[in-house]
C-alpha cells in the first residue's frame, strides 16, 4: 500500500468512515504491533496498546496533514509515543486501562505478518542496523535506547553523563544521519 493510499484512508477516517478505518487497520496493524512489541517486550501489553493506538487514530485522524509528513511516519509516531507512555506507566506501576474497558477494537483480530511482510521487515531492519553502525557507538546506543526502548531524554543524559540539550542534539543529528543513510 502506497503513501497516497494511506493518505486517502486517513482522510476518509477523519470523516468517520468505518470501512476506511478497517482497511487502515488491516494495512498497518502488523507494523504498529511490531513497534509496540519492540518497546513493551510483552505481547499482551502490546496488543492492548495497539487497540488504544487505533482509538487515538480514529479520534485524531483529522490532525494528520498530508504532504507535511508521510502517513506511515505519522502512524508510527502515534504508536511509538503511546507505547512509550505505556512503558513508563508500567515502570511506575500505574495501569492505563480500567477493568472492563471494552471497545470495538478489542474485538478486531490482530493479523500476524505473512512471509512477505516478515522478509520485508527483516530487510528493513538490516538496513537500519547498517545505518546505525555508521554512527558513533554511544550515539547509536542512545538512539536504540530512545526509540526502541522508550528511554527519555533525561534518562539518556544521565546514563551518558551529558547535559540534556546535548542529548537532544545527539539524537536529532543521529536521526538526520540515519535518514540520509536510509535514503541512499
Amino acid at each position: 500500500m502506497g503513501q497516497q493510499d494511506l493518505d486517502d484512508l486517513l482522510a476518509r477516517v477523519s470523516m468517520a468512515d468505518r470501512t476506511a478505518f478497517g482497511q487502515l487497520y488491516t494495512q498497518t496493524s502488523a507494523k504498529l504491533f511490531g513497534l509496540c512489541l519492540r518497546i513493551l517486550h510483552d505481547r499482551a501489553q502490546a496488543e492492548d496498546a495497539l487497540q488504544e493506538i487505533y482509538v487515538k487514530i480514529w479520534q485524531r485522524a483529522e490532525a494528520y496533514q498530508p504532504g507535511r509528513v508521510r502517513p506511515m511516519t505519522w502512524l508510527l509516531a502515534v504508536a511509538r509515543n503511546h507505547a512509550i507512555d505505556v512503558a513508563r506507566k508500567s515502570r511506575s506501576g500505574v495501569s492505563g486501562k480500567a477493568d472492563g474497558d471494552d471497545t470495538v477494537l478489542d474485538r478486531l483480530e490482530a493479523r500476524d505478518p505473512g512471509p512477505a511482510e516478515t522478509l520485508a521487515a527483516k530487510d528493513e531492519r538490516a538496513r537500519i542496523e547498517a545505518c546505525l553502525d555508521e554512527l558513533v557507538a554511544e550515539r547509536a546506543e542512545a538512539v536504540r535506547l530512545a526509540y526502541l526502548d522508550g528511554a527519555s531524554y533525561a534518562e539518556l543524559a544521565a546514563r551518558f553523563a551529558v547535559p540534556l540539550n546535548t542529548m537532544r542534539t545527539w539524537l536529532r543529528r543521529s536521526l538526520l544521519s540515519l535518514r540520509a543513510c536510509l535514503s541512499r
